[in-house]
């Protein structure tokens, strides 16, 4: 793409005319003068694979448009010189440790006057966009008269995912151009469109190919090509009557994603049109004490704190992916997910099992997958072609990595690995997707252990980026290293784990359920259990959870983990049993201790509970999870704290805005947290008791 881009901009306008002159010079940008003496600025921040916008950036851009608007050329057009796309937004560091909105709202006031430049130049303007524009990457190609994209490029506002809204005037410039209710919409979800979209949309002019950019640039700096305009519907929208009504909707749809009390940056967005839509230099002007005011906000410095840990994992994958081809063995939920997934990422995968039907319904479940998160029926076709049923398992024999994915039963797997393991290549990796079993058990029979790792996928295995790889004091080095790259290549996040009941994310979740059967046993309403979670801001309550995971798996993982920490784990109740050699196993079955209909949870049945949570029941739910956190800490079962907040966000979804569970019990106080586990404790037994960690924990 680069050389393709520099080929647009340096070779074919030689043709047309005299050497470019360069004018400069400047860090981040490149300036140059074509033969029909139209300016391209090149975005080149230095030292960056991708554009983004930070305060120097920013000052320096305002020094280019004071030096074009001197030059006067016949247009200007602002594009990327990076392969990566447009620009990817602000740059998020600046983000961190913002206390006070005074000097925040500074700083938004200094780069509000540099957009509001570009979009006042006298000069007509194009932005040409390829790859990702997003946030104020996309305010800034908001303040050009044009915007021409490049096929296969995507637009977006993802500043609700880091507790923020737009704040380089994209509140007022994409509610004006667009169609508000579809602008608001996209500001509060935070999802991308593509080209076509955005070009129906209006928010872009044009949709074209790279080799037709000079061209379309012409056409658009020139008057011939027709821009988008909003129109008589853009208006009514955004008249104050209908802001009114409208905003009472989006609030009320919010609430059902988004408690304002946790995330207030939707409502403060809403709050931002419904007040201000009507008048434009107002809304610039509110918008900027609104978004300062959020980037100090707990919610928001957690969500950028995720972000940053988002971008940590991804590091522990390393790079050099050796994998081609995987081998799964077992078609159930997990391995037929783990296959589909595998396949969507562009690698050769073989499913086996014992049984040709477990293998349909996995291929089928992978159809349906494909079709959810691929564009083109091309794509779908290909990636179902690379996933391949393999009954006789004769896959295993030229397979980079096999992946394991059995019923939890320790002899089940060991057999399986005495049929594969004398059919396995040199060098291949034996991966299992065991959730509890350690791995110094499942080993004993095998001829190379040293092969066997942990690859720890969680269900669902599209949505939940984690995965956890485990690792036992005879674990090869350099297989481990592959596994790791192996995980970054299919686009989930490491966590690097030393094999122990339960690993680090299951031995911490498990409670959290078992718990919540406890109070069952007590007579509190599964409803108001999983509202104590869900009022705390987990994504769905334990009780819900269990459901979702498959009461077999929790009795399974529950019985493993008592085996090895005996009386720190709630007890598991009789009835559990019974309800799983029942077959009522939740989710997959339909029916746990919620009915499940199309895959949802079926609240609504039976007499509605009127109990509202207490402090103290979210506190049974939410602490331990803390504590086991601490303990894994202080057994070295993950070395480092930060990758267990995030491997708890990203594997079972803890509430985001809290920044995971050590940061928050910092955010309350060790001393605090260790007070209540010991309360807890004296009223309802040993299992509460404070890890020996929290005497060291920082």
């Amino acid at each position: 793409m680069e050389s393709r881009i520099m080929d647009v901009l340096g070779n074919r306008v030689l043709e047309l005319g005299p050497k470019p002159e360069v004018s400069g010079p400047y860090r981040n940008f490149k300036l140059t003068r074509d033969a029909d003496g139209i300016a391209w600025l090149l975005f080149d921040r230095e030292g960056a694979s991708a554009n983004t916008l930070s305060a120097d950036v920013i000052e320096e851009l305002d020094l280019v448009l004071a030096a074009l608007e001197s030059q006067r050329p016949a247009g200007i057009v602002v594009r990327s010189a990076k392969t990566s796309g447009f620009i990817a937004g602000a740059d998020v560091n600046e983000f961190r440790g913002a206390a006070d909105p005074g000097p925040v709202e500074t700083a938004i006031g200094r780069a509000h006057a540099v957009t509001d430049r570009l979009e006042g130049l006298k000069i007509p303007t194009v932005a040409v966009i390829h790859g990702f524009c997003l946030g104020g990457g996309l305010e800034v190609a908001l303040a050009c008269q044009s915007r021409i994209a490049i096929d296969g490029a995507r637009f977006g506002f993802p500043e609700v995912m880091l507790g923020l809204h737009p704040g380089l005037g994209g509140t007022a410039r994409f509610t004006r151009l667009v169609n508000p209710m579809q602008a608001m919409t996209l500001m509060l979800t935070g999802k991308t469109i593509d080209a076509r979209r955005a070009r129906s949309l209006g928010l872009v002019d044009a949709v074209t190919q790279e080799r037709h950019i000079r061209n379309a640039v012409k056409d658009a700096l020139f008057g011939r090509l027709k821009r988008a305009r909003p129109g008589l519907l853009n208006t009514i929208l955004n008249s104050g009557p209908v802001r009114g009504f409208l905003a009472s909707r989006m609030r009320a749809e919010a609430e059902k994603a988004a408690p304002h009390e946790h995330y207030p940056a939707p409502y403060a967005l809403i709050d931002l049109w419904e007040k201000h839509g009507g008048d434009r230099a107002a809304m610039l002007a509110a918008e900027k004490t609104s978004f300062a005011n959020l980037m100090v906000t707990p919610t928001a410095q957690n969500l950028i704190r995720v972000f940053f840990l988002r971008e940590q994992m991804k590091k522990l994958a390393g790079s050099g992916n050796k994998i081609g081809h995987v081998h799964v063995i077992g078609a159930g939920a997990m391995g037929g997910d783990i296959a589909a997934w595998c396949a969507n990422q562009g690698l050769r995968v073989t499913l086996a099992d014992m049984k040709p039907e477990p293998i349909a319904g996995a291929i089928k479940r992978a159809a349906d997958l494909l079709g959810k998160i691929m564009r083109k029926r091309t794509d779908i076709r290909d990636a179902l072609d690379r996933l391949m049923p393999d009954l006789d398992g004769e896959g295993v024999r030229n397979a980079d990595l096999i992946i394991e994915a059995v019923p939890e039963k320790l002899e089940l797997k060991q057999k399986v690995y005495a049929a594969l393991e004398p059919k396995m290549k040199a060098g291949a990796i034996l991966a299992t997707n065991t959730s509890s079993i350690p791995l110094q058990d499942l080993r004993t029979t095998l001829a190379k252990p040293e092969q066997l790792v942990g690859l720890h996928f969680f269900n669902p295995v599209s949505r939940l980026q984690l995965v956890e790889v485990v690792s036992h004091d005879r674990t090869d080095p350099q297989l481990l290293k592959e596994a790791l790259a192996f995980v970054g290549a299919i686009d989930r996040l490491p966590l690097p784990v030393k094999s122990s009941p339960g690993f680090l994310v299951n031995r911490a979740l498990t409670p959290y359920m078992l718990e919540a059967m406890v109070m069952l046993d007590e007579k509190i309403d599964k409803v108001t259990i999983d509202a104590a979670a869900e009022k705390f801001g987990m994504p769905m309550g334990p009780i819900e959870l269990a459901d979702q995971v498959g009461l077999d798996i929790c009795l399974a993982v529950g019985d493993m983990l008592r085996s090895k920490f005996g009386d720190s784990l709630p007890p598991t109740p009789a009835w559990l049993r019974e309800k799983v050699a029942a077959g009522d196993l939740g989710r997959k079955t339909g029916k746990g201790f919620y009915v499940w209909k199309d895959g949802k949870a079926d609240k609504t049945a039976g007499s509605p509970s009127t109990a509202q949570p207490t402090a103290e029941m979210i506190d049974r739910l939410i602490l331990p999870m803390s504590n086991i956190c601490v303990a894994c800490l202080r057994e070295g079962i993950v070395d480092n704290a930060d990758a267990v907040d995030g491997a708890m966000i990203f594997g079972t979804g803890y509430a985001p805005f809290r920044g995971g569970p050590l940061n928050y019990a910092r955010a309350r106080g060790p001393e605090n947290v260790v007070s209540a586990l010991r309360a807890l404790a004296a009223k309802f037994g040993g299992r509460f008791t404070p890890d020996a960690g929290w005497d060291s924990f920082k």
